[in-house]
């Protein structure tokens, strides 16, 4: 059961960091007098390149230990 929480909590706190840095992304695009649609797409793209950060950094760590 403990593995289950701390991987949840573990998720929950990416998403939170992912989503802080995107609208981040978004309020300095548009500070920099960008479109809405524009401002949607950097937090997006930020989104996602956070993301898939993490999933890089867990996936060589994780590889690191095994080994």
């Amino acid at each position: 059961m403990l593995p289950i929480v701390v991987l949840l909590l573990a998720i929950a706190v990416v998403l939170v960091i992912a989503l802080l840095a995107g609208a981040t992304a978004a309020k300095l695009a548009r500070m920099d007098g960008a479109t809405y649609p524009t401002a949607f797409s950097r937090a997006g793209t930020t989104v996602a390149a956070v993301i898939t950060l993490t999933v890089a950094v867990v996936t060589v760590g994780i590889s690191l230990v095994r080994s």
